[in-house]
Formats: structure tokens, sequence, C-alpha cells
């Protein structure tokens, strides 16, 4: 995921950068608010998934750079500041702003709250963007031979039905949210299984084999080492599903 940093001070960033980068995030850096905003034009790549913003900045308040962020786009801002009074609190929010976390912070509850606004956004897509079933009576997808039904949890490869468990038919449909986008292994295990235990990374190893044993079709699901998991198809193959024929 595209990650846009916000902070002046060249120390502070550099820390966090390393931290995020090392858990998955391609961080963009911007050292006050007109570079962010200049980072936030469309530019043909990849939107940022989550923009953290600190309020003190040299050039313009950082309450007047979240408002100009919500007119732009609809990437989640996490306003990451030391100003801990409540009035600051309530206006970023009101600003549109979908977190605010007070420095000094726990980089563990951070990195949580960043896969929590996240997860909201990709479970709601903005203002006159297409969701995964508009326009698709049987409410599913279409990736390449493999068909998604998502109201009916069925899954089948060129038309042949393939019987999947629930745990299965939930993470196959998490990765199909955002085809080619890595999912964090701690991500995957909060969103399908509902707990943060660590112990549960085996067994979504087991089910990531099992799909691809299943479906055979054994690298539509790629392993990213150190990070997680993505489900790999071409762009023009990813399609609302339409009515069986």
């Amino acid at each position: 995921m595209r990650l846009l940093l916000v902070e002046d001070d060249d120390h502070v960033a550099a820390a966090l950068s390393a931290v995020l980068s090392r858990h998955g995030f391609d961080v963009t850096h911007a050292r006050n608010g007109e570079e962010a905003l200049q980072a936030l034009l469309p530019g043909g790549r990849e939107p940022f998934g989550v923009v953290l913003l600190d309020l003190g900045l040299p050039d313009q308040d950082g309450f007047e750079v979240c408002g100009r962020i919500r007119r732009m786009c609809g990437s989640p801002v996490i306003m990451v500041t030391a100003r801990a009074d409540v009035r600051s609190r309530i206006h970023g929010l009101n600003l549109g702003a979908d977190d605010y976390v007070v420095k000094p912070y726990d980089t563990g509850e951070l990195l949580a709250r960043i896969h929590a606004v996240s997860r909201r956004r990709a479970a709601a897509p903005a203002a006159g963007e297409p969701s995964a079933q508009e326009g698709a009576p049987s409410g599913g997808l279409r990736l390449g031979a493999v068909t998604i039904e998502l109201s009916t949890r069925q899954v089948s490869v060129d038309g042949t039905a393939v019987p999947l468990t629930r745990k299965e038919f939930d993470l196959l449909a998490l990765l199909a949210q955002r085809p080619g986008v890595v999912f964090r292994r701690e991500q995957i295990i909060s969103e399908v299984w509902r707990t943060s235990w660590e112990g549960t990374g085996r067994t979504l190893e087991v089910h990531v084999a099992s799909l691809r044993a299943k479906l055979r079709m054994p690298a539509l699901i790629e392993t990213v080492r150190g990070v997680g998991y993505r489900l790999v198809t071409p762009p023009a193959a990813v399609s609302p599903a339409g009515p069986a024929s």
C-alpha cells in the first residue's frame, strides 16, 4: 500500500518511514503542506491508501491541509500530532480526518490504526467509484477464469463449481477486493479470523495452499515474503460477474 507521510521533522520521518517500510508500506515523505498536496495530485499511480498528517507544518496549519485533502481525494487521513486537547481532536475529526493519534504514540498502535482505516476504506468505495457488485445482478466478481459470487458465496473456475470452506471463501473474497494489492498477514488474520493471535499464521498458510490446490491455479495467490499475500491477475481480467448463461 502507498502511504503519504506528512512530517516536517526529517529525523522523525526517517525513523517512522523505516518502520512502515518493514511492514510493507511504500512510503512517500512530504515535509510541508504544499508538498503533500502536490503528491496527492492524480499522476497515474495507485492512490495513497493512507495519509499520516502532522499538524505542526512550517508552511500552513495541518487542519487547513486536511480540509484541502478532503476536497481533492478520498484517501483516509490519520492526524498524528502533539496536540492532545479535546477541542483539537474534535476539530480534526469534523474536518474529515479518519483518526487522530497523539504523540508520543506506540508504533504498534499506529500500525493497527492504519490497518483499521484502510479496511474501512476498502469496504466503502469513494463516491462515484463503482463497487465490486455494481451492475452485477448476481453480486460477484470475475477474475479471469475465476468467478466469485459474493451473494451466494460460490466460486467457479471456467464455469465449474469449486466447493470452498467458509474461511477459504472469506480469504479469497478479501484478496479479490483489490487484485494486485498486498494484504499483510496480520490484516488477513484480523479480517478473516477476527483475531490477532500469532498462532493463526500457520492456519493462514494452510488455507492459502488449499485454495491454490482447489482452484488449480497455484500462481493466482502470490506470497510476498515477509509481508503477506496478493491475488495476481491482469487488471483487464477483473470485472463484475454477469448473469450465468
